[in-house]
């Protein structure tokens, strides 16, 4: 049974759109834990339910891929976010001036 941190981390990933990603950090300051970004790691590692819970839309603050992303590795993370419109710097990296979705809002 999940906490109810655990529960506000799935509801805000869902809420996370096509095109935009929002980093570990920002998910856990709007779930109640401002220093909690890595339980946000540990917590979307347990994702059971993909295609409902985008957690492949969570990245590092500088906009860099996890590289045990859970269902492959960052180079398929990348390839679906990609797939969605998500922006990469010429430094492979997340465009997060253009693709931040939760920056600022929570």
């Amino acid at each position: 049974m999940a906490n109810n941190f655990t529960k506000r981390v799935f509801e805000l990933v869902r809420e996370i759109p096509r095109g935009k990603v929002s980093t570990y950090g920002e998910i856990a300051m709007a779930a109640g834990k401002p220093r909690g970004a890595r339980v946000v790691g540990f917590t979307l590692h347990r994702n059971d339910d993909p295609e409902h819970t985008p957690c492949h839309r969570v990245v590092f603050k500088d906009g860099s891929l996890a590289s045990g992303y859970v269902f492959g590795g960052a180079d398929v993370q990348r390839e679906i976010l990609e797939k969605e419109g998500v922006v990469f710097t010429k430094n492979g990296k997340v465009d997060m001036k253009i693709c931040n979705y939760l920056h600022g809002n929570f």
